[in-house]
């Protein structure tokens, strides 16, 4: 799918356009697991990730308009991946994004949102796991069912959506154990399958190959541990 800032590859280096157009071609096109929709989101989860917020995140954001995103979807994406991200990068890239609905003349958000439930006690992070970060450290365990509970209300984006945006900000950020696990499992519980999983890691390789070979290697290995049947 050619994206608003093909013409600008061009002017800068032809030959790197090149390079860059069949890159998508092959992970735009050839995906056909994943949404043109969930492609996007990756690809702004991705620049967020790793602050590419200039020529990319631009094209990404026009991009996202242009195939129905709203304004207020595209914060509650930066709403719900704040806490992988990290408050900072997802502050700058809100910042960002305001700057280019000005720019572009795009609607802006109307307001629409969630019930933070910040003094509320109860979290949906698996129990397994909540115990675990506790006897690891109660305090980081408190933290992080804030962090759950807060977007526990958020429904302008799936559960399958929100999965696969956190296990791009694992892959991009290589945190391929404890978190993955829970973000691939919780993306199978919403309906994905293995195939799909799959087809999100190598997605990511247009931000990272390297990155996504070994996040490759180790979904594969979760899925021969769990006996999951790979389709």
């Amino acid at each position: 799918m050619p994206l608003p800032f093909d013409t600008h590859a061009k002017a800068l280096d032809p030959v790197f356009a090149e390079m860059s157009a069949a890159t998508d071609h092959v992970l735009w096109e050839e995906t056909p697991e994943l949404s043109t929709r969930e492609k996007i989101l990756l690809s702004l989860v991705a620049d967020v990730s790793q602050q590419t917020l200039g020529l990319p995140y631009e094209a990404h954001v026009v991009t996202a308009r242009e195939h129905g995103l709203s304004a207020d979807e595209l914060r509650e994406l930066l709403r719900f991946i704040s806490y992988d991200s990290g408050y900072p990068a997802a502050l700058a890239a809100l910042a960002r994004l305001t700057e280019i609905e000005q720019e572009k003349g795009l609607p802006g958000p109307t307001g629409l949102g969630h019930q933070v439930d910040a003094n509320g006690s109860e979290s949906p992070v698996p129990a397994p796991t909540r115990k675990a970060v506790r006897n690891l450290d109660a305090p980081f365990a408190d933290f992080m069912d804030l962090q759950s509970r807060m977007r526990a209300g958020m429904n302008l984006l799936s559960v399958r959506e929100r999965a696969f945006a956190t296990m791009t900000v694992d892959v991009l950020y290589q945190t391929l154990d404890e978190s993955f696990r829970v973000h691939v499992t919780r993306a199978l519980r919403a309906g994905a399958t293995p195939g799909e999983a799959r087809a999100v890691v190598r997605f990511s390789a247009r931000f990272g190959m390297t990155k996504a070979w070994r996040a490759l290697r180790v979904l594969e290995a979760l899925f021969t541990e769990t006996g999951t049947v790979f389709a």
